[in-house]
């Protein structure tokens, strides 16, 4: 399947240190079938200098291909994505986040069932394939099986990686989607919604992760661990 452009959406809280590389990585890439990318940088209401840097960089490399988006409040990462969504204009999107625990080189990878015209979205599994993975916290690994199990259980799915940060949209799909969750929860929100979209055809494929450590900027917890179980059962019975 031919397209022309992917938008590529960075949800940002503060990311001071590690925002320009991103963006530089994601401006490095060179695409599959010469697709062109749009970058849709959404600042939510950040408290450090990653408005600045943003701001910068922009300007310094003038990127044009950069849409900015900034939040008056801080809503978390689901509200900064349904933004990004909101803006976005590419045939099909992707979700980035602004530190550097996954490659957008990979995006390539993410990208070959859609050229094929296999798949409608794809997963990037941090426990697929044989990829670079930082072993970090055994804990957080059991959470995330657990959460991906309850989820499979409930949508009939058989993913491996409900978490990942690399999931790729068909953008006419995910525009028509309602999306409430505000933070972590997009996660199971989105999966089990998409899951129930009739005709859906969903891939998963191997991908690196190089994860960080809490000293490191790490935001996710256990409080959002339980946020996600209940998600699931909200948005895994609600039809």
């Amino acid at each position: 399947m031919a397209f022309e452009k992917l938008s590529i959406i960075v949800p940002v809280y503060n990311e001071e240190k590690t925002v320009i590389d991103i963006l530089e990585n994601i401006s490095k890439v060179n695409l599959i079938s010469d697709i062109a990318k749009e970058i849709v940088v959404i600042n939510d209401c950040s408290t450090d200098n990653t408005e600045i840097n943003i701001l910068e960089y922009i300007k310094g490399n003038n990127r044009k291909n950069i849409k900015y988006y900034k939040h008056q409040i801080n809503r978390g990462k689901g509200a900064a994505i349904r933004t990004g969504i909101e803006h976005a204009t590419g045939e099909f999107l992707i979700i980035q986040d602004a530190d550097l625990e996954y490659d957008p080189e990979e995006y390539n990878i993410l990208l070959k069932p859609v050229i094929k015209g296999t798949a409608d979205v794809v997963y990037g599994s941090r426990f697929r394939g044989g990829n670079p993975h930082r072993i970090l916290f055994f804990w957080h690994s059991i959470g995330n099986k657990i959460l991906t199990f309850l989820l499979n259980l409930f949508t009939n799915l058989n993913l491996t990686d409900m978490e990942t940060c690399y999931k790729l949209f068909r953008t006419e799909i995910i525009k028509k989607i309602d999306l409430k969750e505000n933070r972590f929860g997009f996660e199971p929100e989105i999966t089990a919604k998409v899951a129930r979209v009739p005709g859906i055809r969903i891939y998963e494929v191997g991908i690196s992760y190089y994860g960080r450590t809490y000293a490191e900027g790490k935001k996710i917890n256990w409080k959002d661990g339980i946020w996600a179980i209940y998600c699931i059962l909200k948005y895994g019975f609600i039809r």
